[in-house]
């Protein structure tokens, strides 16, 4: 290989590097204060062990050994964070700070080993496990006899108003939340439909999936899903068009001002030009957008199995726990994703998304290896029915995408930081004055593009 062909390679391996590192552990380029950004090892590490000292001789060891044991628990987890915040990446986030999103991939991972624990439980155990956990479930058992979908006949207002409870609103917060995180419509409204697809083809297996038809149409996908997806996009489009200019809090002289801005250090960095598919957009693309519907109907599967098969009230701490986890999980891993499938030059898997693909495996194979018994009910026509019409319906909705962005973005190029470029050479900026999208010009020097108005 002549030297030529070495430095090629050597810049074209490092365009990959680049493009990974900055979703799996983007660089915090806006420090505002230097002090909260620098490691602090030693004086970390001096906490630490000054709470350890201190919780373990100032308390009674032989009063409690189920406290003990509690007590360990909270330490490991405690120490475990910790580890997270020292060692762990990034991520694709920085805000409100990296420690915070370390910390989130440290409880993904040890959420990970700990279902791999369990993997390797007798169901009797587990459920122990989960009565030492919480003495009130013990004797709790899931009401099989209980009646869903009944009087479907009978609708009105009233009936329509007395399903609108708090499971009504963390649905409606569900996909708010889906929203931002997928910021698609085409692909938003599939998995919903799909959802709903996905409920009736399990229904024999979960009996809480039977619906009336008006609960299913006007109540879920209607109301929840389609008020959620459309104020999450509506959120988006917000944040897309806002102007992301960050001042230092040391230069703000105001107190109100300086108030203002550490607020701000909650909210996104930047926005990203999410663009899932184009005209020109690969089959291998495809297949993986296709692929996520998918990802999305076997995730909530197993939130809705686990439930079922561990006999766990529906409003229980630990399903909420568990759902407020997940959520934590799916961010940065949906990042991850989208760089993989639409960035050319971001060759792996970053390290979160992979992680949450272990956890959404691992509890799919808990859920097949302790519900055993309910599994053997299945009724397989109803299965091959359900992967058929996942597999049509999202090749469709897919493909609908992708004509739909040609047919309205045709004379639209993309840029390499993902805005839109017009044939003119303009590029499309993320922000609006009063009211009308501006067209910045842009200009490329040797360390970075510099946009001139």
């Amino acid at each position: 290989m002549g030297k030529a062909s070495q430095r090629k390679h050597a810049n074209s391996v490092s365009d990959y590097e680049d493009h990974f590192h900055t979703i799996n552990e983007k660089p915090v380029d806006d420090i505002s204060i230097d002090y909260f950004y620098k490691p602090h090892t030693l004086t970390l590490l001096t906490a630490c062990l000054s709470v350890l000292i201190y919780s373990s001789f100032t308390r009674d060891d032989e009063a409690d050994l189920r406290d003990n044991i509690w007590a360990g628990m909270k330490c490991v987890l405690f120490i475990f964070l910790i580890i997270s915040a020292l060692a762990f990446p990034n991520g694709p986030f920085t805000r409100p700070h990296p420690v915070i999103w370390r910390m989130v991939f440290g409880l993904s991972v040890l959420y990970l080993v700990s279902l791999c624990f369990i993997l390797f439980q007798s169901y009797s155990t587990v459920r122990n496990i989960l009565e030492w956990l919480d003495p009130e479930l013990e004797g709790f058992r899931i009401d099989m006899d209980k009646e869903y979908g009944v009087n479907c006949s009978d609708i009105n207002l009233s009936k329509l108003w007395g399903h609108m409870d708090v499971f009504a609103f963390s649905h409606f917060f569900g996909w708010l939340m889906k929203a931002l995180i997928v910021r698609h419509y085409g692909i938003l409204w599939t998995i919903s439909v799909m959802w709903e697809i996905t409920e009736i083809a399990f229904a024999h297996l979960l009996p809480n999936f039977v619906e009336c038809w008006w609960d299913a149409i006007i109540l879920d996908v209607l109301l929840c899903n389609g008020l959620g997806i459309y104020a999450g996009m509506q959120i988006c489009k917000f944040l897309e068009m806002r102007e992301y200019k960050w001042e230092s809090i040391r230069s703000i002289q105001t107190a109100k001002g300086k108030i203002k801005r550490a607020v701000l250090q909650f909210t996104p960095e930047s926005w990203t030009y999410v663009r899932w598919l184009d005209p020109k957009c690969t089959y291998m693309r495809f297949l993986a957008i296709c692929q996520l519907t998918f990802f999305f109907q076997i995730s909530e599967l197993n939130t809705f199995f686990l439930k079922h098969i561990f006999e766990l009230p529906p409003g229980h701490p630990l399903n909420v726990i568990r759902l407020g986890l997940i959520g934590l999980f799916v961010a940065p891993s949906m990042r991850q994703y989208y760089s993989y499938v639409t960035d050319t030059l971001c060759k792996r898997y970053g390290t979160q998304c992979w992680i949450y693909s272990a956890i959404m495996c691992v509890e799919t194979i808990i859920c097949l290896k302790f519900g055993w018994k309910i599994f053997t009910q299945t009724q397989i026509r109803w299965i091959v029915f359900w992967l058929l019409v996942q597999m049509a319906l999202s090749t469709l909705c897919v493909y609908g995408c992708v004509r739909w962005h040609s047919k309205k973005h045709k004379n639209v190029k993309m840029s390499s930081s993902g805005n839109p470029v017009f044939a003119n050479g303009s590029i499309l900026n993320n922000k609006s004055l009063n009211g009308k999208t501006t067209i910045r010009q842009r200009t490329v020097t040797s360390n970075r593009t510099v946009f001139k108005n």
